[in-house]
């Protein structure tokens, strides 16, 4: 009977961590560039009393054994990388990449992280930046001032129209062997771990790197009718869950009652 508590209590917690994740994904339904998240579980060891193929005498063997789970966990949460839906802004630094790649970023302590939100600007010093201000690195060159046209093509060529004549530079994309192993920081932005394994830089279209669209932003890839559906989905396996709970301690209550 403690089993059936242990494990219900596990399974109430799992779909707790299901919810959690279901709320994230429909918390950035229209966050530029977001992906979703992909809850994935586990069940827990095995009580085993008595072995599959044991001996069951007179050179007989036991075709099944007897074994009790012990609930559920959560063993990874994993973004899905899945293309998101293009918006057209007509913003000239709106960049939205449309197949596999990230954009390059400094953070404040010097190190990359990377994106695929393409809704940049322009500091002071004409530097390009995200939306909290960190310079945006894979190539991007000043924006000069009173620069009268910023033309980006898809492979990424670059060419800005001033009063002194025109300038360019090349904007590259970075990949990863294995996106789904990056760590999300919050703000847009990834991190590279040893399981994504490390930057590759390249040119956009070529190489399997996506191609950059100027005047859009790529939307959340999150599917609100399925999120809705995995919700009630996780709502009723808590409350089934709980139920079993519930039942297991009446019926302990019952054993305790056989004394008197």
């Amino acid at each position: 009977m403690n089993v059936a508590l242990h494990s219900s209590a596990t399974g109430m917690q799992a779909q707790q961590l299901n919810l959690d994740t279901i709320a994230n994904n429909l918390a950035n339904v229209n966050t530029s560039g977001f992906k979703r998240t992909k809850i994935d579980f586990q069940d827990l060891l095995y009580q085993q009393s008595r072995q599959a193929g044991a001996d069951g005498g007179a050179g007989n063997l036991v075709p099944a054994g007897v074994q009790v789970g012990a609930g559920s966990r959560v063993v990874s949460t994993a973004k899905i990388f899945s293309q998101g839906t293009l918006t057209q802004t007509d913003e000239r630094l709106d960049l939205a990449i449309q197949g596999d790649g990230f954009y390059e970023i400094q953070r404040p302590d010097g190190t990359s992280a990377y994106t695929r939100d393409g809704s940049f600007k322009v500091n002071a010093t004409g530097q390009v930046v995200t939306n909290d201000g960190l310079p945006v690195l894979s190539g991007f060159g000043p924006i000069p001032n009173g620069a009268t046209g910023l033309m980006v093509s898809q492979n990424g060529d670059v060419t800005i129209s001033t009063p002194s004549g025109p300038t360019s530079f090349k904007i590259q994309l970075v990949r990863f062997a294995n996106p789904t192993g990056l760590e999300s920081a919050g703000g847009n932005l990834y991190l590279e771990t040893a399981a994504s394994g490390t930057p590759e830089l390249g040119n956009p279209g070529e190489q399997g790197n996506g191609k950059i669209v100027q005047g859009y932003l790529e939307g959340s890839n999150v599917n609100v009718v399925s999120e809705m559906v995995n919700m009630i989905i996780a709502q009723r396996a808590y409350e089934i869950n709980s139920k079993a709970v519930q039942t297991s301690d009446s019926m302990l209550q019952e054993a305790n009652n056989l004394k008197r």
